[in-house]
């Protein structure tokens, strides 16, 4: 592997299964929630190390499908798409093209995560290079320049992760969302070429009908999923156009956040939302947070500024709780129980509770800057850094 690999000694049978899949961008439903059984019975250096990688700089997360693990990372402008063993780490085959690495009050590189689908990898760097790759040797099936259609990428680049529907790659680009062809990479529709916001595209259901959420770069959309036709839209303004983070589904209804307005819980009809409320509970970032049950966990504040992690009662919008340590960060929950990654590399496991959060077990896992969220598979935690740096901690 171009970038260096360290192996360390683990005494586990490579093939045993331990659990699920996490294929794409918070894993397999979009969610960050994982039915994982979390080991809690960690040695005092924390959970063992098994592989560790340099994948190149950048907050793509990982997604691992069929024993094997998926990211992107930029190096000296150019950007990697990496397919390694999941258990071993070794690498198995990667696609390199030019991109600018773009750092802009952050580090820079992609940071959008691989979305896996039928023996298929899609991607999105954050200047519109998609590609559609076989993920046995790597193989380009189809690629695709958006700019060359005449989109035009906002001011961070794209951000969102491909959502697979049916016979379509969901991409936020443009000025709300625009979808490819998965067997021919060839557009299907699309909502305009200006720029788009920075959220992943998420499917909603109710009353049997089915939508997708585009978070754009000024509205909440939902759009019909086959035809691209717009249902609804919701204006929902922030500073520099900065909707970061995925709406969230919960029941009949969406909450969203931003850093800059606050937050909302929305009931769509077939002509406009309803909004159920919109307040100061939460100023949503970088990292979307978990809904378990009626209740929100996750990180409120502009990173380097004043910040937090804070529980919501979301039928309300009540803050339950607010914690300073750690202040900053990502999370995942898997078996009840949140996975916190804090900013600088600190590991927090809790139960997932309204009546506070109170550490059941803790491990520095990395260091540098740590915005992206965990991963977690078949007993394999997956963290990484801005910087590339790439761990494959053992719960089992």
């Amino acid at each position: 592997m171009r970038f260096g690999l360290v192996l360390c000694a683990w005494g586990c049978c490579a093939g045993q299964a331990w659990g699920v899949d996490w294929p794409q961008w918070r894993g397999p439903d979009r969610n960050g929630v994982s039915a994982e059984h979390i080991n809690l019975e960690w040695p005092a250096p924390g959970p063992k190390e098994v592989w560790r990688a340099e994948v190149g700089t950048g907050f793509s997360s990982i997604a691992i499908a069929a024993g094997r693990a998926y990211t992107m990372g930029n190096h000296t402008n150019e950007d990697t798409i990496w397919c390694l063993d999941a258990l071993s780490g070794k690498e198995m085959w990667h696609h390199s093209y030019p991109a600018q690495l773009g750092p802009q009050y952050y580090e820079g590189g992609p940071g959008s995560t691989p979305t896996v689908a039928s023996k298929r990898v899609f991607t999105i760097s954050k200047w519109g290079d998609v590609f559609c790759l076989e993920t046995e040797t790597g193989k380009i099936i189809w690629q695709r320049d958006l700019r060359q259609d005449g989109f035009k990428p906002n001011r961070w680049g794209y951000a969102g992760s491909p959502l697979v529907w049916h016979n379509l790659v969901v991409l936020n680009a443009g000025a709300a969302g625009t979808a490819l062809d998965r067997e021919t990479g060839r557009i299907a529709w699309a909502n305009g070429t200006n720029g788009a916001g920075y959220a992943s595209p998420v499917l909603f259901k109710t009353a049997g009908q089915e939508a997708i959420l585009i978070f754009a770069a000024k509205h909440l959309i939902g759009l019909e999923p086959e035809t691209g036709r717009e249902l609804w839209r919701q204006f929902w303004e922030t500073d520099w156009d900065t909707n970061n983070t995925d709406p969230l589904v919960y029941g009949n209804r969406i909450f969203i956040s931003s850093f800059s307005r606050g937050c909302a819980l929305l009931a769509p009809q077939n002509a406009a939302p309803q909004v159920a409320y919109e307040s100061k509970a939460l100023y949503n970032n970088l990292s979307p947070g978990v809904l378990q049950g009626d209740y929100l966990y996750a990180f409120s504040g502009e990173a380097h500024k004043d910040t937090d992690l804070r529980c919501i009662h979301l039928p309300s919008g009540e803050v339950k709780w607010t914690r300073k340590d750690p202040a900053f960060g990502s999370l995942i929950c898997g078996d009840g129980k949140l996975i916190v990654l804090s900013e600088k590399g600190e590991m927090v496991v809790a139960d997932a509770s309204p009546e506070g959060f109170t550490p059941r077990a803790r491990a520095n896992v990395l260091g540098g800057v740590c915005w992206t969220p965990p991963a977690v598979a078949n007993g394999l935690l997956y963290v990484r850094n801005a910087k590339g740096e790439l761990r494959c901690l053992d719960l089992r």
